[in-house]
This record gives C-alpha cells, sequence and structure tokens, in this order.
C-alpha cells in the first residue's frame, strides 16, 4: 500500500509511525510546506513533497491521511477527492464544505473517512455497553481540562490551530468528547450552558464552559470542559440506583463500584496499552492504532466507519449551540 500524509507536525508524524505498527510494508509519502519537517520526514522514511499538487504528479497512491490544522481541511480533501484518492481526516471541528465534499466522494466511490479517536478507547466502550446492559435511567458528571500551553509544549499555543477562535481549545475538548458521549447515550434533546475566562491567556474566546445535556434516553449529563486546569485531567463518573462507574481518563483508572464489598474494583480494558511520554497519561497509542486499522477495513470492504460526515455535522451543531449558551 502507498500512503499520502498531507501535514507532517506531531499527528502527521504519529500517524506514520502507527501506519507502519499497523502495516509494515507501507510506502509512506507526506506533503508539507516546512521544510524543517520535510527534512525529519526524509530521516523517517517518509517521501516529502511541498504540495499535494507535487505528490500526485510524482506517485500514485491508494489513499491519503490529512493531518494539517482543521481549517485547511476542506480545500485539502476536496484536491485529494479530485485526484481520485480515499480520504482519512483528523477531526475537523467545522462542517466547511462537508456537503460537497459527501457528494464528491459518493459521486466518484471513495471513502472519506473521519477520525474520533475516543470511539476506539476500550473505556469509553466499555461504559457504553454497561449503560445499554443497565438498562435504567443514568447520570454523569464529566470534566476534561488541560492548560492550553501544555498542549504543544515545543511550540506556543497561538502559532497552532487552538490559538484560533474557530477552532480552539474548548471546542476541540468537545470536538472529541461529544462524539462518544451521543453513541453511547444517543442524541441530545436539551441543553444548557454557562461560559466564562479565568485566565489571562491570549486567547479571543471563553477557557472555561458548564454544559449541562439531556440526552434522548434520558440520561443527563453535567460536562465541564477547559483549557486552564493545570494538571491535565479527563475524570467521568456515571451513576444510577445499582450502577456506579468511575474513570479518571486511562486504562489504569476505571474503576466499578462493588456494593458487596463497598469498594471500587478497578476494569481493565487492554491486555496492554502504549503511551507517548510527550502527552498527558489519557493518551493512548491503542485508539489511534485501533482506528487506522478500521480505515483500512474500511478500505477493504471489510468494515464500516464507526464516525462519519453526516454524524460529525450533529456534534458540531451542537458545539455551536454550547457556545450559544443552549439556544
Amino acid at each position: 500500500m502507498n500512503l499520502l500524509i498531507v501535514g507532517l507536525g506531531s499527528m502527521g508524524k504519529r500517524r506514520a509511525r502507527l501506519i507502519r505498527q499497523v502495516r509494515p510494508d507501507t510506502l509512506l509519502a507526506g506533503v508539507d510546506f516546512s521544510p524543517a519537517r520535510r527534512g525529519e520526514a526524509r530521516a523517517l522514511g517518509v517521501a516529502p513533497y511541498e504540495s499535494v499538487e507535487a505528490a500526485v504528479a510524482a506517485e500514485k497512491f491508494d489513499a491519503a491521511f490529512v493531518c494539517t490544522a482543521p481549517l485547511t481541511h476542506a480545500s485539502i480533501i476536496g484536491a485529494l477527492l479530485d485526484a481520485g484518492l480515499s480520504v482519512f481526516t483528523e477531526l475537523n471541528l467545522v462542517a466547511d464544505g462537508y456537503d460537497a465534499l459527501t457528494q464528491k466522494a459518493a459521486e466518484r466511490g471513495l471513502t472519506l473517512f473521519l477520525s474520533s479517536t475516543m470511539l476506539y478507547r476500550g473505556e469509553t466502550q466499555y461504559i457504553k455497553r454497561e449503560a445499554a446492559a443497565f438498562g435504567k435511567p443514568v447520570n454523569y458528571i464529566y470534566h476534561i481540562g488541560q492548560y492550553l500551553p501544555d498542549w504543544h509544549p515545543w511550540e506556543n499555543y497561538k502559532s497552532f490551530f487552538v490559538g484560533d477562535r474557530r477552532t480552539g481549545g474548548v471546542r476541540e475538548i468537545f470536538g472529541i468528547d461529544l462524539p462518544w458521549l451521543l453513541d453511547a447515550f444517543g442524541p441530545v434533546t436539551a441543553v444548557t450552558a454557562q461560559k466564562d475566562k479565568l485566565s489571562d491567556l491570549d486567547i479571543d474566546y471563553p477557557d472555561s464552559y458548564f454544559v449541562l445535556l439531556r440526552h434522548a434516553d434520558g440520561t443527563k449529563g453535567m460536562l465541564a470542559a477547559d483549557v486552564v486546569s493545570p494538571k491535565a485531567v479527563r475524570n467521568f463518573e456515571l451513576f444510577g440506583e445499582g450502577l456506579h462507574l468511575f474513570w479518571e481518563g486511562n486504562p489504569r483508572a476505571l474503576y466499578r463500584y462493588d456494593a458487596g464489598t463497598k469498594e471500587k474494583t478497578p476494569v481493565s480494558t487492554y491486555e496492554r496499552f502504549e503511551h507517548d511520554p510527550r502527552y498527558s497519561d489519557n493518551i493512548v497509542e491503542n485508539a489511534y492504532v485501533d482506528e487506522i486499522a478500521n480505515f483500512f477495513g474500511v478500505l477493504e470492504g471489510r468494515e464500516t466507519p464507526r464516525w462519519s460526515f453526516e454524524k460529525d455535522r450533529a456534534v458540531i451543531e451542537l458545539i455551536e449551540r454550547i457556545e450559544a449558551g443552549g439556544r
């Protein structure tokens, strides 16, 4: 398989490394404007190009990965589809071009695959299964936070996409976590939100939100999302009469309360897991690997994708309702 990676920043390099873990014999090429990144790619055995046009003119690719800033995705995906390539794209955060892109992919018989990595976490899938099997009303409380300058400690937060209001840090948190919450508990029928700016961060959007969600199945959720927490945190608690689950964001910290012993008992959803030490301990590599494998399965007609542009549109609309205070 010959694959093109557009965008050779931290995520593009991660995808390259993990693609080779899934399919060691894959040939890789990459596109980036930055000469330094192209040099890094060459050292990793990735053939570098300055543009998509140059890459597709020089080589025949089976598919492409789009790992650039979200606001650039629509035009890049369109160019790749025009070149006859199926596309795996990172989180979009905006619905720019969704109708045209999905129509173009359908007309050309190409795959348009959208990343939603939390849907591949063993912990989120366990929570979904247990809530469904419980079959009675539940509530959840969920806090996700991390100090924005710590997201990419190797660069200033103003120099990548979280500095832009349309793709800001809190919006990215919503884009990452709302899909698995909607997958587990169904669409949202009512939402209210409070937002503030607590920090001195040089951003023109609120840095913290409290959101109350009511799902179609009757579940109520209280979601707190922020980019000011000094310690990276992902704390989830689900409770109902007879079910109590706790998750602290990493595979070692998923628990079920045992009413008989009056203790929290650990739940294991991975035989083993990988973690990149450059990131907080709530980011594990397994989900990225499983997501890439799902994309290959879709390309080969063996699997269906867990997420889609159609589902993502509903999430983006919900994010916009939250940013408007629930209106």
